[in-house]
């Protein structure tokens, strides 16, 4: 493991995209989560985020992870430039050719997702945690980790994003290929989503519909880029101005959501290791 870790970092060391993605990732994340001490103009209303309960346990820990989960194609950047240079600079033929498998190749890139996982994770429970601490308008030991469960979606939620990253730059190639392969399933989804909810809900009455989409569970929900989505809710319908206006927060944590993220991390690792193996190159 160490021996691949280190494979990794010497191939990464001198690569100026991937330097400089992981630093704008990192500086972008931290000042991100503290955009909510800054007043907004909103149609002449002036707005701040930790005046509407952004930064109060246990909301925080939504809030943090939602917003830097909107970071994370940085870091999937990264992780294309990564591969992709690979079998561009043939440096995937010759680590095969000097001994390296396909195995550890598969696991050399597993570790570099991990360890970006990690840290990102461990970066933004510190930071959520020390705003907490230092905004919140309540330290209830109870509250504090009431919903620290946000942690470990948004864990599983760049997992599955780059363990996607890396079967699509394992099958196509080339960087710019990958985001087009991205962007087209993104495309996909939303399409098929939006037509699956219009035949399900036509003959149902309007006041019925927000029900209904918040209670069902739709085949779509389980597509990749959806079942991420659903992870995290966004946290704005629990602000203080939300609430005034009669929107209430309600999340039932989204087991088939995780359960879905797994399955297609497996179906992903998997992929790439297959396309590895059956291609000649």
């Amino acid at each position: 493991m160490i021996r691949l870790l280190k494979l990794e970092y010497l191939k990464n060391l001198n690569y100026n995209p991937f330097r400089i993605f992981a630093l704008l990732y990192f500086l972008v994340l931290t000042l991100l989560l503290f955009i909510g001490l800054v007043d907004f103009d909103l149609a002449g209303l002036k707005v701040n985020l930790k005046e509407q309960g952004m930064y109060n346990f246990p909301g925080i820990w939504n809030f943090t992870t939602y917003i830097v989960g909107l970071l994370k194609i940085f870091l999937g950047c990264i992780i294309v430039f990564s591969i992709c240079q690979e079998f561009s600079n043939r440096m995937f033929k010759q680590n095969i050719i000097d001994g390296l498998s396909r195995e550890e190749f598969i696991a050399s890139k597993l570790l570099t997702i991990l360890v970006f996982t990690i840290f990102s994770t461990l970066l933004v429970f510190t930071i959520a945690l020390v705003l907490g601490k230092t905004y919140s308008d309540t330290q209830d030991a109870e509250l504090i980790f009431k919903e620290i469960y946000f942690i470990f979606n948004y864990f599983l939620k760049l997992f599955t994003f780059f363990t996607f990253l890396m079967f699509l730059s394992v099958l196509f190639r080339k960087s710019i290929f990958v985001f087009l392969g991205f962007f087209m399933l993104w495309f996909v989804e939303g399409v098929f989503s939006g037509i699956e909810k219009f035949m399900l809900l036509k003959n149902v009455a309007q006041k019925d519909k927000a029900r209904l989409m918040l209670e069902n569970h739709f085949i779509t929900d389980y597509l990749p880029l959806e079942s991420m989505s659903s992870l995290i809710p966004n946290p704005l319908v629990r602000t203080k101005m939300a609430q005034m206006i009669g929107m209430d927060f309600k999340f039932d944590y989204p087991v088939h959501s995780v359960i879905a993220c797994l399955v297609w991390s497996l179906i992903f690792i998997g992929g790439s290791y297959l396309i590895l193996k059956k291609k000649d190159w």
